[in-house]
């Protein structure tokens, strides 16, 4: 190392120096004292590693000190954090997919934090089972005969194959091979389970004669599944699922359907309804022997996979050895069964999933005008000379891979800050500040989009452009 570097090093300043800083010791309440001095570490080396990288590298201590502050703050903040979703997708995957109900919460809390009867029977003062806290409603929603629960939909197809099909073909349409979220891919979870997949078909059109040719001596199952978040038009056929039950039962094989985003109502009154995209109810009545699907998604609760059907074949998955890898928590099975029995009992519009979908333009469009009144108001009140508020119509869409066709007419407030730079500019600011905000962004505006708005947002959206505009923090609006 030459002098001119050792010079240089020698005015990076010692940990003792960052340490002895009066805001400090706060993080240290936080983190540990040995964590702050891990953290400082790091910094310290990484500006060392500049130096003999670019021996001309700038750097003061006031630099330092100001890389030290963000790295502690940030480290010192939890990282899964609350955010509002102003972008028009209800069951947003990057944001957390549904919201739970108040209900569902209440449940969760309350079990979260005490003893419970997670695997205790009361009747019998013995052991008892955790699926039965919602295997009766899920049967009493779908029609199934029995059911059960596992931590996601891709471990509910991997446990109905295992247990059902493992070492035996499972035959199953070209045009339904899909890739879901997070790049899992079927043919991979197929093979995981230890299925030997058949392709039958080609990419767009699949015949009930390619199933039955592809039927031999090894076969187990008959898998559909479904398309997820793409569809196939034009020159296109699927064999309904009717024809496939038939075929399954008159060989003696399995007829499995992979519903993904299983829906338990009817969403035709929010101009969501397709071939494609039946209720679960709907899938076991057309002959589904297996029907598995999730929780997080159009049905609104936690995550999980459901697997309802033929209590015969159920009763061969709770005994499987790969279930206990597979089980929910008890927090889980709360929030679960709290959604469910809002089901059971007709009210629905209290599961925010499902009342952000069935919102309609005029109820959208009176909150748009609200929030619209409440921005302006806010601005007038600032140095900022140059704006535009407006209300527009969108379109906002379900997410989580279902209907992606179809399209949810709403309206959003459209915001442009000149002063702010440019769209993306103003939507990086709302997103980077304390309370995060994400938005939608068209024409240079940034809009919010009401529907996925929630309550109390339109005041954390004016605090987090307050900040960005560093107003006196104790004003309210």
């Amino acid at each position: 190392m030459d002098a001119n570097i050792q010079k240089i090093m020698r005015n990076i300043p010692s940990m003792d120096k960052l340490l002895a800083l009066p805001w400090v010791a706060a993080y240290e309440e936080k983190l540990g004292r040995e964590t702050v001095k891990l953290l400082l570490t790091g910094l310290l080396a990484s500006q060392r590693a500049k130096i003999l990288k670019d021996p001309d590298t700038a750097f003061d201590f006031e630099s330092i000190e100001s890389d030290a502050r963000r790295l502690l703050a940030k480290k010192s903040t939890p990282s899964l954090r609350r955010v509002v979703n102003a972008t028009g997708v209800v069951i947003h995957t990057n944001l957390g997919r549904s919201l739970l109900a108040k209900e569902a919460v209440s449940e969760v809390l309350d079990i979260a934090g005490s003893y419970n009867t997670l695997e205790y029977s009361l009747e019998e003062g013995a052991r008892g089972h955790r699926n039965n806290h919602v295997e009766w409603l899920l049967c009493r929603l779908t029609g199934a005969e029995a059911a059960l629960v596992v931590n996601n939909n891709a471990a509910a197809v991997i446990l109905a194959l295992s247990a059902l099909a493992k070492d035996k073909e499972s035959i199953v349409s070209r045009g339904e091979l899909v890739e879901i979220g997070g790049s899992f891919r079927i043919p991979d979870i197929m093979a995981l389970s230890g299925t030997k997949m058949v392709e039958v078909g080609t990419t767009n059109r699949t015949h009930l004669k390619d199933y039955e040719e592809a039927v031999t001596g090894e076969c187990a199952m008959l898998l559909k599944i479904h398309p997820s978040n793409y569809r196939i038009t034009g020159f296109h056929y699927a064999v309904p699922r009717e024809e496939l039950a038939a075929l399954a039962h008159s060989r003696g094989l399995i007829f499995m359907e992979d519903l993904g985003s299983g829906m338990l109502i009817d969403t035709s009154a929010a101009g969501l309804s397709s071939e494609n995209d039946p209720t679960v109810a709907d899938s076991l009545r057309a002959g589904c022997d297996i029907v598995t699907f999730s929780g997080d998604k159009l049905l609104g609760g936690p995550q999980i996979g459901a697997i309802v059907g033929k209590k015969e074949l159920i009763e061969k998955l709770k005994s499987h050895q790969l279930l206990r890898a597979l089980r929910v928590d008890k927090m889980t099975l709360a929030a679960c069964e709290a959604t469910l029995r809002l089901y059971l009992c007709g009210d629905v519009r209290a599961i925010p999933t499902i009342d952000m979908i069935f919102k309609t333009k005029e109820e959208l469009l009176e909150e748009a005008k609200r929030f619209s009144r409440r921005l302006k108001t806010y601005f007038k009140g600032t140095r900022i000379q140059r704006l535009t508020i407006e209300v527009v119509p969108v379109n906002d869409t379900v997410g989580g891979g279902t209907f992606p066709q179809s399209v949810l007419a709403g309206y959003a407030v459209a915001l442009r800050l000149p002063e702010m730079g440019s769209a993306g500019k103003l939507a990086e600011k709302l997103r980077r500040g304390s309370f995060p905000v994400i938005t939608g962004a068209a024409e240079d505006k940034v809009l919010f989009h009401l529907r996925t708005m929630r309550e109390g947002d339109d005041r954390r959206i004016i605090g987090a452009l307050d900040e960005i505009l560093r107003m006196p923090a104790e004003r309210t609006y």
